[in-house]
C-alpha cells in the first residue's frame, strides 16, 4: 500500500479506518466520513465482478470501504464537489483501490450520466448515503460544502433513489442509509421500481429510538419486506458493542450485505 503524504495540508486530516486497513484524506472541517460511510459499506451486497456505484461518495469512504472488503469489484465514486472528488482520486491511488471518479450532479439527467460512463442498466450495486437533515430541525452551516452534504431537500431522497434504479440492472441492488425518522420517506420512494426490501435499525443504546435505518432493497425484487433486529452501538452499560467494533475494523459484513 501506497503511503499518503507524511505532512497533510493544514486544512486536511489523515485518518484511518477498517482497523487502519483503509486511510483517508479528508477536509479538517465541513463533511467528514465516519462510522455512517463504513457501516453503509458493511451492508453493501457486492461480489468480485460487480460493478459497484457510490453516488455522493465524498473522499471515496463508503465506496472505498466495500472495495478492500470485496475484491474485484469495478468501482465508480460520483461526487458533485470537485475538491471532495480530488480527495477521493488520491484516496483511491493511495490505498491501492482501482476506482473511477467522477465528478457529477447526482441528480443530473440520464444522458448527462450516461456521457459520464453511468449508462441506465448498468450497475450491479449502487450504495448512497444522501443528505438527509430535515432543513426545519437542522440549524444551517456557514460551510456550503456541509449543508449541501447534510441537509435534504424536499426532492432529495426520491431523486437519489430514482437514479439507482435507473443506473441498476434487473436485479440489481442498493444499499443505503438514512435517518430513522424518515422510515416512511424510504418506503415510499423504494415504492417505484423496488422489492425485497430488508431493514436494519441502528440504535446509539438500548434505551433510545433508533437513529438510523441501513436498507437494501432490489430493483424489481418481490419477496416481502423484512425487519431485521437492532443493531446496537453500545451496550446496556454504554460499553461498545463488542461486533460493531469488529465491523467497524474491517472484520466481516452486517447481515444485509449478503450477495
Amino acid at each position: 500500500m501506497n503511503n499518503l503524504a507524511n505532512n497533510p495540508a493544514p486544512d486536511v486530516t489523515e485518518d484511518g479506518f477498517l482497523g487502519g486497513q483503509l486511510k483517508l484524506r479528508q477536509p479538517r472541517t465541513g463533511h467528514r466520513a465516519g462510522h455512517d460511510a463504513i457501516l453503509l459499506a458493511a451492508a453493501t451486497p457486492a461480489r468480485s465482478g460487480d460493478r459497484v456505484v457510490d453516488l455522493g461518495s465524498g473522499v471515496g469512504a463508503a465506496g472505498l470501504a466495500v472495495a478492500r472488503r470485496v475484491a474485484g469489484i469495478d468501482l465508480a465514486l460520483v461526487e458533485i464537489d470537485p475538491t471532495l472528488a480530488a480527495l477521493a482520486r488520491g484516496n483511491a491511488a493511495a490505498n491501492a483501490i482501482a476506482a473511477d471518479v467522477i465528478v457529477l450532479d447526482v441528480e443530473a439527467t440520464a444522458s448527462v450520466f450516461a456521457a459520464a460512463g453511468l449508462a441506465p442498466d448498468s450497475a450491479d450495486v449502487v450504495l448512497m448515503n444522501p443528505p438527509f437533515n430535515d432543513p426545519a430541525r437542522h440549524r444551517a452551516s456557514p460551510d456550503s460544502v456541509r449543508e449541501r452534504a447534510h441537509v435534504a431537500t424536499a426532492t432529495t431522497l426520491e431523486s437519489w433513489v430514482h437514479v439507482a434504479r435507473r443506473m441498476l440492472k434487473s436485479n440489481g441492488r442498493l444499499a443505503m442509509i438514512w435517518r430513522a425518522d424518515g422510515i416512511a420517506e424510504v418506503l415510499a420512494a423504494l415504492d417505484r421500481g423496488f422489492g425485497s426490501v430488508e431493514i436494519l435499525p441502528v440504535h446509539a443504546d438500548v434505551r433510545g429510538p433508533a437513529i438510523r435505518i441501513l436498507v437494501r432493497a432490489t430493483k424489481g425484487g418481490r419477496a416481502p419486506t423484512q425487519l431485521h433486529a437492532a443493531l446496537l452501538l453500545n451496550d446496556e452499560s454504554g460499553v461498545p458493542n463488542k461486533w460493531v467494533q469488529e465491523i467497524l475494523a474491517g472484520n466481516g459484513g452486517l447481515p444485509l450485505s449478503r450477495p
